[in-house]
């Protein structure tokens, strides 16, 4: 009798990939990146717990692809950051992975050199290498999780950790998001439903066990304490913005029915931009006008920003991408995002000291 294989039938190989431990040792935790990650988190949970008056502003690319670029950007970022530090706590976002409707590039650690090779083992390396170069400018990081294994080859870099949208109600992400180190922000649903955030707070807030990756890549038993550091980031939902003081009011009034303390991120891009980027700088100015008018429950904002404005489709010939361009969600320009930061903190820099005395 013939038998057939009846595991792994599409299936074509696993190809062996480096452990934590093996990445972590090529690249290691440098001192100068410790300090940085330590005091982001700090000042980041501060800001949270409404110890530190400052507005946290995560801004940077929609996703990294050239390294080089990259680290332009955060230099530049770098000193716009020590321009404001009195006012805004600046974390650079830099993404690697890009959750897909369907098909497409799915980000640096996927295939790093941008023509389906795939070489995950070297992705995962160069972003590592990325991030510590970053940490090292003394610029933190914030990221989004979206493989369950990836914050264990580079969780250590990282100042602040984003849930997306299509990911917050994963229970799989909520209880991988109760062992992180990092406060983490949830997005809600693409409908615009806040309960998936709301309870992926809730869930992440508590103990899990679950099947996980341990440093020397063996399968484990991952047991978390929970996530006190849970919050809503407020993307837009079916097209419609949700940054306006009613959809505010409908957020603060659902994480206080949640029992949950009333912190809130607003993301200027995705549907709150209507997908242009350069409707941005409004809906920050809209969320710096709501906090001048008083309101205290919003924390933070995301930006979607690059060296140059807009976005680009990657061509057969890599020598033709423009440089300091998004490959994948067009993003604000360089002057643009200087413009946003510099009126924000000009606006806020006497306000934001009262949300404390208050």
């Amino acid at each position: 009798m013939t038998t057939q294989n009846i595991d792994n039938i599409n299936v074509a190989a696993f190809d062996t990939m480096p452990t934590p431990a093996e990445i972590n040792a090529k690249v290691p935790l440098t001192a100068s990146a410790e300090a940085t990650v330590r005091q982001g988190r700090e000042q980041l949970r501060n800001i949270l717990d409404r110890k530190d008056h400052r507005l946290f502003v995560v801004v940077g690319p929609c996703s990294i692809h050239d390294p080089i670029a990259g680290m332009d950007y955060a230099r530049r970022l770098k000193a716009l950051a020590d321009e404001v530090s009195d006012t805004l706590q600046i974390i650079m976002r830099v993404y690697f992975e890009k959750p897909r409707t369907t098909v497409g590039w799915k980000g640096y650690i996927n295939d790093p050199f941008m023509d389906d090779s795939f070489q995950v083992d070297v992705g995962m390396e160069k972003a590592r290498q990325f991030l510590r170069d970053v940490n090292e400018l003394g610029l933190p990081a914030g990221t989004e999780a979206l493989d369950p294994y990836g914050p264990q080859y580079y969780g250590d870099l990282i100042t602040w950790t984003a849930i997306g949208a299509r990911t917050t109600e994963s229970q799989t992400h909520r209880e991988m998001s109760s062992g992180l180190s990092t406060p983490v922000g949830f997005k809600n649903a693409t409908s615009g439903d806040l309960t998936v955030a709301t309870n992926a707070i809730l869930s992440a807030s508590n103990p899990h066990s679950f099947l996980g990756l341990n440093n020397d890549g063996r399968v484990a038993i991952v047991r978390t304490t929970g996530n006190a550091y849970g919050h809503v980031v407020l993307r837009g939902g079916d097209g419609k913005p949700n940054y306006d003081t009613v959809s505010i009011t409908v957020a603060e009034q659902a994480l206080a029915k949640a029992k949950l303390p009333a912190n809130l991120v607003v993301d200027c891009s995705h549907a709150n931009s209507s997908k242009k980027p350069a409707l941005q700088p409004l809906v920050m100015a809209d969320v710096v006008n709501q906090i001048r008018n008083g309101n205290k429950s919003l924390l933070g904002v995301m930006i979607e920003s690059n060296i140059e404005a807009g976005n680009q489709p990657i061509p057969a010939d890599l020598s033709q991408l423009k440089y300091g361009c998004s490959v994948t969600d067009g993003c604000v320009g360089w002057d643009d995002t200087e413009q946003m930061i510099r009126d924000a903190a000009v606006m806020l820099r006497d306000v934001l000291p009262g949300r404390l005395e208050d």
